[in-house]
């Protein structure tokens, strides 16, 4: 299908702002910011970057109203004169790219906070329990508090103007504080500010007459709000059409929509099973609502979002991940090259995996310059080199491609007869066409660049062209981990590569092992209607998984009716099944007309070492060979191997 990609293009206005296009970075935290409440170079930077490649609007993440309320979450300190310089220096840095900016500003995350990072007790709309420790009872903010709030609201919106500011973003969706209010689940408060619905609204309703008794009648107000819990007992769309007729009414002058709250996360931070523009749903029924502009987001590629567009159901599209990890996609779009935007793979492993993970600030599994412009910034070599790359996978093709844009002659030898390795072997899933769409985006890189790739080809450590490199980056791989169990080289016996590569003609499958890679073959298949079951040693599957991920994977391995046996440990093979046995070391026999095993994977260490060994002062392992892990890890590896030359 053929898309016109210049209907993202197209200016809009919203009330006294006008934008260049319908492409929005989507407010997404950054954990940059100084501990003294301004930010960081880094970003700064970040921003700016986003704004040189294209985008029309650019969202800061959620920034909060006061430090009391956003209870230990660093942002900056938009409540203090103090961060106005250096948001100055960001918005102008913006401006100068022909951006408009937009602050979100969050007044909290009230239930949801990070009882980690905060001694407090969480605040709420009422005592409800705490969403990550649900021991512990939210105290109910007073009256009086929120009328203080307010004051706050209008000191930050000043404080945002004199920054200079294009708009601001009201952050009401995901459960945060502002929905609590507005949500009978969370809402039971008998005073002005519960009950009814329009008591229940009113939080709301006063913060954007507050902002606009600042801000004036023609200063944009942006209001983000999820539509769909997804859960039960949650808020539907339905029930939220009147709170947006009541909120347009109150001076909002675009509304910011998607689905999803804490109770259903892979929603907030979109996975990759959740597909491409997996939000877009709540458009339709909004747009028979309101007559402001409606922004969306999740997971949108360039084709779903002039889809969305054309449908008449929205007005811009927020990108997120995909501004994260090709912040020129906007200008390669314009220019007619839609073969050179990197995708985001929506693995959430270095954006939000990272944050929540590591309390440190976003980066990127495909693209390691983000949030790190300057200090990584790729730049040619005084000296050509000549750059051997052993290996096609994913931190292979990486050192291949940054190696060629610092100025080295560079081959790549690959012994199969395509790039992207195990990368790619695996990537046969409807939820892995992002890391199909990666693959291909390498292989039109490496070709524009002058990489030579060589097929078919396996180097030994003896191969002359070892001895004529001036640099050689092994990115080998890794083979499956095989257990000495009995009947593991059956002829109904397959690995998981191999699964994928050639595919499972049987009906009932047993799967030995309940990682990621299990798992995301038990869903494949069971969307195939197959009868699957997987067998994992310890007391859950999915335990590698970025739990945000999890999330996604527990609940279709549920809609598929996969069988998990947890707890539970292979003993042997047969024709016709597998023997298994518990803790209790009870023997139990699972029928199966085919047998996967994905025991997990080993390094290719033989010859990479033997070549460390022959050439130590040009060899750089690179990714699973040296020690296995995710393909997030070979990327970055072969990144910075390609950048350390000298």
């Amino acid at each position: 299908m053929a898309y016109n990609y210049n209907r993202l293009f197209e200016p809009i206005k919203i009330n006294g702002m006008r934008l260049k296009n319908r492409i929005s970075l989507s407010p997404m935290g950054t954990f940059t910011p100084n501990i003294d409440g301004t930010d960081s170079e880094e970003g700064i930077r970040y921003y700016e970057e986003r704004a040189k490649g294209g985008a029309g609007l650019i969202q800061t993440g959620a920034m909060f109203l006061t430090s009391k309320l956003a209870q230990g979450s660093p942002t900056i300190a938009v409540d203090s004169i103090r961060s106005i310089p250096r948001q100055t220096l960001m918005i102008e840095r913006c401006h100068r790219w022909g951006a408009k900016v937009s602050l979100q500003l969050s007044c909290g995350t009230g239930r949801n906070g990070a009882i980690t990072v905060t001694d407090d007790v969480l605040v709420s709309a009422s005592a409800v329990p705490a969403y990550y420790d649900p021991n512990m009872i939210c105290r109910p903010l007073t009256v009086e508090e929120i009328k203080e709030s307010m004051k706050d609201w209008e000191n930050d919106t000043r404080i945002a103007l004199e920054a200079g500011y294009d708009a601001i973003e009201i952050h009401a969706h995901a459960g945060y504080l502002i929905d609590q209010f507005m949500s009978p689940i969370w809402n039971k408060r008998t005073d002005e500010y519960g009950g009814s619905f329009e008591n229940r609204a009113r939080f709301a309703v006063e913060i954007v007459q507050a902002i606009r008794n600042v801000a004036g009648p023609k200063f944009p107000i942006l209001f983000r709000i999820s539509l769909d819990h997804r859960f039960n007992g949650g808020r539907t769309v339905e029930e939220s059409m009147k709170l947006l007729q009541v909120l347009e009414k109150a001076g909002v002058d675009a509304f910011d929509i998607d689905a999803g709250c804490y109770e259903s996360q892979d929603y907030i931070f979109p996975t990759c099973y959740t597909g491409e523009g997996c939000m877009a749903y709540v458009c339709e029924e909004a747009r028979k609502h309101v007559s402001v502009p409606l922004l969306n987001a999740g997971n949108h590629s360039m084709e779903t979002a002039v889809e969305l567009l054309e449908s008449g159901n929205c007005d811009i599209i927020q990108f997120g991940r995909q501004f994260i990890a090709d912040p020129d996609f906007p200008n390669k779009l314009k220019a007619g090259h839609r073969e050179d935007v990197r995708p985001c793979i929506m693995c959430n492993e270095e954006c939000i995996g990272r944050i929540f993970g590591r309390l440190t600030q976003l980066s990127c599994t495909v693209n390691i310059q983000t949030a790190m412009e300057d200090a990584m910034k790729i730049t040619k070599l005084e000296k050509t080199k000549n750059v051997v790359v052993i290996g096609a996978g994913p931190g292979g093709l990486e050192a291949a491609r940054v190696a060629a844009m610092r100025g080295c002659k560079v081959t790549v030898y690959e012994k199969a007869d395509k790039i992207g390795g195990i990368f790619r072997a695996i990537a046969t899933a409807d939820f892995k066409k992002r890391i199909r769409d990666l693959i291909t985006w390498y292989g039109v890189q490496l070709e524009k660049l002058g990489v030579e790739i060589k097929f078919n080809t396996e180097i030994k450590p003896d191969d002359p062209v070892l001895q004529d490199a001036d640099e050689i980056f092994v990115a080998t791989g890794s083979v499956p981990f095989l257990p000495p169990i009995k009947g593991i080289d059956l002829p109904n016996v397959i690995d998981v590569t191999k699964a994928h590569q050639f595919g499972v003609d049987a009906e009932n499958i047993v799967i030995c092992g309940g990682g990621l890679s299990g798992c995301d073959t038990a869903i494949e298949l069971g969307e195939r209607g197959k009868k699957v079951t997987v067998v994992e040693m310890r007391d859950d599957v999915a335990l590698d998984v970025m739990p945000i991920n999890k999330i996604s994977i527990t609940r279709l391995l549920d809609e598929y009716g996969v069988d998990l046996q947890v707890g539970k440990t292979v003993m042997r093979i047969e024709e016709d099944g597998v023997i298994v046995v518990d803790k209790e070391c009870n023997e139990v026999k699972i029928p199966a007309d085919a047998v996967i095993t994905a025991f997990g994977q080993k390094p290719a260490a033989e010859v990479p070492e033997a070549i460390l060994a022959k050439y130590p002062m040009k060899t750089t392992l690179i990714g699973d060979c040296d020690g296995v892990s995710k393909a997030g890890k070979a990327i970055r590896e072969g990144f910075y191997a390609a950048m350390a030359l000298q």
